[in-house]
């Protein structure tokens, strides 16, 4: 069986991060289904999903080490070929990934202790997401 909903978002852009495994949980939860795997799927392509421990410090050190090797100030292909200011979130997105999946047992997702899934607005502004949550399993 395949269950599909979608997750709304509202985010700050420029990286920021937010913990969606309660909404993911209760998705799989509501599906009835108890074995499977669960999809996160972001649309567009300035956004991310990694699952990380999400505290304060790990999510700055990830926010450095991104800005390290994806500096946002550097003079992008994409910003000469489009006006905007959005090359980095594009680059980001694509090193990260637009999707995450997860196993599930019991109805519970099987995630770690300290290991929560999180979605990642990298573009340069605040959006509106529609994230596709889509559960597969008996």
């Amino acid at each position: 069986m395949v269950v599909t909903q979608s997750l709304s978002l509202h985010t700050q852009g420029r990286t920021d991060i937010q913990d969606i495994t309660s909404q993911v949980a209760a998705i799989v939860k509501e599906s009835g289904l108890r074995t499977g795997t669960v999809t996160v799927f972001c649309p567009g392509s300035t956004g991310g999903l990694t699952t990380i421990e999400y505290e304060s410090g790990v999510m700055d050190d990830l926010r450095q080490v991104l800005d390290e090797v994806v500096p946002p100030d550097r003079n992008y292909q994409h910003h000469r070929r489009w006006g905007d200011d959005n090359g980095s979130a594009h680059v980001r997105a694509a090193l990260v990934g637009p999707s995450l999946t997860v196993p599930f047992v019991d109805g519970s997702l099987t995630l770690g202790t300290w290991q929560q899934i999180v979605f990642l607005d990298f573009d340069t502004r605040p959006r509106a997401r529609e994230l596709v949550v889509q559960v597969m399993g008996e």
